[in-house]
């Protein structure tokens, strides 16, 4: 697909893939056909809970690390600031290839979050997400260190890796005989919304991509009515923690101008009841922010009748609270018919 040059590109995602093959699990592409009769819409899900670290992030960071120690053989340590699947990521790709890794992570962030990225390794630096700036935090420790600072997603690296979702959709649901008309993921600073409209578009330029994104952290959606980078105010956090960027980043939005359909905002509530949804029907745990994508896609149902639509669920690290919040809730999908 021919266009403006942005920071990553459909090659740079295959470059990515053959980087990651045999160190990131190629997810599944599910097919729920008698879910998607009562939706009235095909339902595909892209299972990124399945993926090491139990999020999509792993791909993103692994790719960078492997360009990194190919360019520098003598690389040592990496930082990187995250409030969890990210650090996870991170942490995980440090210890495949032997490097040093310290995660910058704000003090509320899940505790299932930490402890999994202490498990590999890492050590975790706290800081106040309303009161401390991470980017500055994580700047001085790399200096200390002589490390490489791993961005969450403004790295061409990181988008490129994170497009392999989108790769492996193509071959999957070609697999399927199935093509895809919609596809949705969730969005905090954009690098796997973005990886994934390369990697789409590029052989499906029909598909309509969109992002989704939490109530109070609707940054592309206002950005994007802009067509300027817009952040978010301060206030209360969403439920999506993994999905609480200030603005989105300034090498994926251009890409979001230029390939999205739109973007979708979702409430926690809404949230919940996908996460009940994908426990009870889809046989998945999906943490909130993961949940998001399918959180648009039923709320959407009735422009979908009829389409195929691929649901990226981008993460399962969830705290048994949030599961248990999210399971007390009545099945979503009572009373839904085709």
């Amino acid at each position: 697909m021919s266009g403006p040059k942005f920071a990553a590109s459909a090659v740079d995602v295959r470059a990515a893939a053959d980087r990651l093959k045999g160190r990131a699990v190629e997810t599944p592409l599910l097919d729920y056909p008698l879910i998607g009769e009562r939706l009235g819409f095909r339902l595909l899900i892209k299972a990124e809970t399945l993926q090491l670290t139990g999020s999509f992030k792993f791909r993103g960071a692994c790719n960078r690390l492997l360009a990194a120690k190919t360019a520098d053989p003598t690389l040592r340590a990496v930082v990187a600031f995250s409030s969890g699947n990210h650090a996870q990521g991170v942490a995980a790709a440090a210890k495949l290839l032997g490097l040093k890794a310290t995660i910058v992570m704000p003090a509320d962030a899940p505790s299932i979050k930490v402890a999994n990225t202490r498990s590999y390794g890492a050590e975790v630096v706290s800081y106040r997400r309303h009161g401390e700036d991470r980017e500055a935090i994580a700047r001085a420790i790399a200096a200390r260190d002589g490390g490489l600072i791993v961005p969450p997603y403004d790295d061409p690296f990181v988008i490129a890796g994170q497009g392999t979702v989108g790769l492996e959709i193509c071959a999957q649901s070609a697999a399927l005989n199935a093509k895809p008309d919609v596809v949705l993921a969730p969005c905090s600073g954009g690098g796997l919304i973005a990886g994934i409209a390369l990697a789409v578009k590029e052989q499906h330029p029909q598909a309509a991509i969109y992002a989704a994104e939490p109530v109070g952290f609707d940054d592309l959606s206002r950005s994007l009515a802009a067509g300027e980078r817009i952040g978010n105010q301060p206030k209360a956090p969403s439920i999506c923690d993994a999905l609480m960027a200030e603005k989105p980043g300034a090498l994926t939005f251009p890409i979001h101008r230029q390939l999205l359909a739109g973007a979708r905002v979702v409430s926690d509530d809404a949230v919940l009841d996908a996460m009940n949804f994908a426990l009870r029907h889809l046989k998945l745990v999906v943490e909130p922010g993961g949940a998001a994508a399918l959180a648009a896609a039923l709320a959407m149902r009735g422009d979908l009748a009829g389409r195929t639509v691929v649901v990226v669920c981008s993460g399962g690290n969830a705290d048994p609270e949030m599961i248990k919040r999210a399971t007390d809730r009545d099945d979503p999908l009572d009373g839904m018919t085709g």
